[in-house]
C-alpha cells in the first residue's frame, strides 16, 4: 500500500514539469465555465507542466483548477492504455486519491472536539481501551492530537507487506481495522509519543476507529452527513470493503509490478480505509480544500488548531492535523495534502486567496525526492 505523505508523493514526477514551456502537438484539452476567472497564464503554466508529464512517461493527468466559483479542468494522455482513449474534461473523473483522505478524517474528528465529543490532548485509550498495546506502546501515553499530527510513535502498518490494496484485491480479501491494527501492532514503536514526527498510516486507522466508536456510526455515514452531502461532494466517497470498482467516470490507474507496467485500477478499499480509500475527482477536492480553509467546514478555533502546523524534517513544508502547508514561490501559502494509492497520485489544496486546484496522474511514482511540488501547484495556484 502507498498512502503517502504530502511533502514527497508526486515531487518525482513533477521535476520534469516545474518549470517547463513545452508545446505538444496535441494539447491537453480545456472546458470552462463564463465568465472565466482562473487566469489564461495559469492554464498555460499548468496546460505545459501536465503535457510534460505524459511526455516523461505518465500515462494520464487530469488538472483542475478553481477560482472565483469558476473551474477549467485541463487532461492530457490516456484514460486507458489498451484502447488508446483520452480523458475526457467533462463529466468530473474520479480517481482514488489516497491520503488526502486524512484531511477528511481529521475535519471530522475536528468536528466532533467542537462538539465536546472528543477532547484532543486525551489518550486513545480514553476512546479505546486497551487497543493499542505492544512493544514500546501503550494507548494511555498516546493523545488524539499525536495521532493527528503523525507524531504517535505508532509503527507503519504497510510495512507488513501484505498489506497491499491491489494483490488483496486480486486476492479477494477484505480487513477490518482492527485487524491491520493488529498486524501493526507486531512491530515496535518508532519513537516514544510526542517526541518525533513520522508520518504512519496507522494513527489514521485508529483515528476512523475513533470517529466510528465515539458516534456510534460508520465512517461513512459520518462522512456523508457532516461532509459530503453539506458541500455537495456528489463524487465523493469511501467504498465497502469488497468493492474494487470506481463507479463513476474514471480513467485507469497503472502501476509498475515485477517490471510490467500494470492496470491496477481495482484495489480493495478496506486496505487503506480512513487512512487512503476515498474517491473523488477535482473539482470536489478544489471545493472541499476551499470550504475547509474558509472555515465552512470547521469553527474557527478547530481550524486553526488544524492548520497549525510542525515542521517535516528534512523540507520546508509544515504539517498540522491532517494537513500541510508550504509558502509558493510567489509567497502565497498554500494549504493541501498528496495522496499515492494503487495507480493512483493527487495533490491537491487551496490558498486563502481564493484559489483551489488538484492535479491527477495516473500512476505510482517509485521514487520521491522532495522538490518540485513547489513548482507545479505554484503555478496552479500563484495569481
Amino acid at each position: 500500500m502507498r498512502i503517502l505523505p504530502t511533502v514527497t508523493a508526486v515531487t518525482a514526477l513533477l521535476v520534469v514539469a516545474g518549470c517547463s514551456s513545452v508545446s505538444t502537438g496535441s494539447s491537453p484539452k480545456a472546458v470552462t465555465t463564463t465568465p472565466l476567472q482562473v487566469s489564461a497564464g495559469r492554464i498555460d503554466q499548468v496546460r505545459n507542466d501536465i503535457d510534460a508529464l505524459v511526455r516523461s512517461g505518465m500515462p494520464g493527468v487530469i488538472a483542475t483548477l478553481s477560482e472565483g466559483g469558476q473551474t477549467v479542468a485541463l487532461t492530457s494522455g490516456v484514460a486507458d492504455r489498451g484502447t488508446g482513449a483520452t480523458i475526457p474534461t467533462t463529466p468530473p473523473q474520479q480517481a482514488r486519491v489516497g491520503s488526502i483522505s486524512k484531511t477528511f478524517t481529521s475535519a471530522i474528528i475536528m468536528q466532533l472536539a467542537a462538539e465536546n465529543k472528543i477532547r484532543l490532548d486525551d489518550s486513545i485509550d480514553t476512546y479505546l481501551p486497551g487497543l493499542l498495546v505492544g512493544d514500546g506502546i501503550d494507548g494511555r501515553a498516546i493523545t488524539v492530537r499525536q495521532l493527528l499530527q503523525h507524531r504517535s510513535g505508532l509503527p507503519e502498518l504497510t510495512d507488513d507487506p501484505q498489506i497491499d490494496e491491489y494483490r488483496v484485491a486480486l486476492a479477494g480479501r477484505t480487513y477490518t481495522p482492527a485487524q491491520e491494527i493488529a498486524n501493526a501492532l507486531r512491530f515496535p514503536a518508532k519513537f516514544a509519543p510526542g517526541t518525533q514526527y513520522t508520518y504512519t498510516n496507522t494513527n489514521y486507522i485508529v483515528a476512523g476507529m475513533l470517529i466510528e466508536t465515539v458516534t456510534g456510526r460508520s465512517y461513512s455515514e459520518e462522512l456523508s452527513g457532516r461532509i459530503t452531502t453539506p458541500l455537495h461532494l456528489a463524487d465523493t466517497y469511501l467504498p465497502a470493503p469488497g468493492d474494487l470498482e470506481i463507479h463513476g467516470p474514471h480513467p485507469h490507474g497503472y502501476a509498475t509490478i515485477d517490471g510490467v507496467l500494470t492496470d491496477v485500477t481495482r484495489s480493495e478499499p478496506s486496505v487503506p480505509w480512513t487512512a487512503g480509500g476515498l474517491i473523488s475527482t477535482g473539482p470536489d477536492l478544489n471545493t472541499f480544500y476551499q470550504s475547509l480553509i474558509s472555515g465552512k467546514v470547521v469553527p474557527p478555533a478547530q481550524l486553526q488548531e488544524m492548520l497549525s502546523g510542525t515542521p517535516v524534517p528534512g523540507t520546508t513544508f509544515t504539517y498540522g492535523l491532517g494537513i500541510g502547508n508550504i509558502q509558493l514561490t510567489c509567497g502565497v501559502e498554500y494549504f493541501g495534502h498528496t495522496g499515492g494509492i494503487a495507480g493512483y497520485t493527487t495533490v491537491t489544496g487551496a490558498t486563502k486567496e481564493g484559489r483551489s486546484a488538484t492535479i491527477s496522474i495516473t500512476s505510482t511514482p517509485d521514487t520521491d525526492p522532495d522538490t518540485a511540488i513547489l513548482n507545479l501547484m505554484s503555478h496552479a495556484l500563484c495569481p
